[in-house]
């Protein structure tokens, strides 16, 4: 399995911390300290989780002709992943599917939190093994501004929003892909507070966050072990890793992993600075951030972990 190409998308609007200090008090520089943001991107009033998803994905093959620019009927599986979903019925994925204009291929939106990236590919690779596709795009977008309550000084300044498109295709396409060597994910709601901790409840007060340190306990602790479990099972060392691709939620949470590892911090990919928490899209974001970077024979992994609890890592390599 081989990923083609990535692409992201993120509105232009810039909101900094002294918005925040503006409504609610909090100052710039502990918002900074606490979390590692700077500012994050919101969505304009004419874009929502579909719209940014449709982008990106148009980003994407623009810039990949080899895999659907012209020829998009070789695509044969959509698979999108949010929790901030513009419409529960008429998803994610069906409104990318309506914009290439294919007709008649699986189209599948999913949920699982933050770590919905690495679920969705894992899920392009089930359907990969079976025979019944070849050519995915896996999109991640979040428009969590839309469901966030800014006046919550406990977890209103972290989120931002922004979308990323990944190709993906069974066979490699062209000498630039990325081999997805293994993809491991799952599930961690049987430990600490984990029903609790991060929710999101439409009819409620949308996305709250009572128990931060619990989220950065087991976030710290999964991330860590989820990514030393991949470099063994690839026998590779850290010494071998090129990137780590952190889920992007706090950058103390990213220093924690890094130094778990014993990585040098400068291999660790980050845009929390500029675009806060960006939920599943986030870590798609980074690698978009790194793409033309990327040189034969580095290894980079993404490790993601999600509200509810859940967790994942994959590896890449060139």
């Amino acid at each position: 399995m081989y990923l083609h190409r990535v692409a992201a998308y993120l509105p232009a609007a810039v909101v900094t911390n002294e918005h925040f200090t503006r409504l609610n008090g909090l100052a710039a520089d502990w918002i900074i300290g606490r979390t590692g943001i700077r500012e994050r991107r919101k969505a304009g009033p004419a874009e929502n989780t579909n719209t940014m998803a449709v982008e990106a994905t148009r980003r994407a093959l623009a810039a990949a002709p080899s895999f659907g620019a012209g020829q998009a009927d070789e695509i044969d599986l959509i698979v999108a992943g949010t929790y901030t979903p513009h419409d529960t019925i008429y998803t994610v994925a069906h409104a990318v599917q309506r914009h290439l204009g294919i007709a008649d291929i699986v189209t599948v939106s999913i949920s699982s939190a933050c770590s919905s990236l690495l679920n969705a590919i894992e899920i392009v690779e089930g359907y990969f093994a079976l025979g019944k596709a070849r050519r995915a795009v896996v999109v991640v977008s979040e428009h969590n501004t839309a469901y966030n309550n800014e006046e919550d000084t406990v977890a209103g300044h972290l989120w931002g929003d922004g979308a990323a498109t990944l190709l993906i295709s069974k066979d490699r396409l062209s000498a630039d892909d990325l081999h997805i060597r293994q993809v491991v994910t799952g599930g961690a709601a049987t430990v600490g507070r984990a029903d609790e901790a991060v929710t999101l409840k439409p009819v409620d007060k949308g996305i709250v966050m009572p128990y931060g340190r619990d989220v950065f306990q087991w976030a710290c602790t999964y991330m860590t072990r989820v990514t030393q479990r991949i470099l063994d099972d690839n026998h590779l060392s850290i010494a071998q890793l090129t990137y780590l691709i952190p889920h992007q939620a706090n950058q103390r949470i990213s220093n924690n992993v890094v130094k778990q590892l014993g990585l040098d911090p400068a291999r660790a990919v980050s845009n929390i600075e500029h675009l806060g928490n960006t939920g599943c899209a986030g870590a798609a974001i980074g690698l978009a951030d790194i793409w033309s970077e990327v040189k034969p024979n580095d290894n980079i992994i993404v490790t993601v972990f999600g509200g509810g609890y859940s967790f994942g890592a994959m590896l890449l390599s060139k």
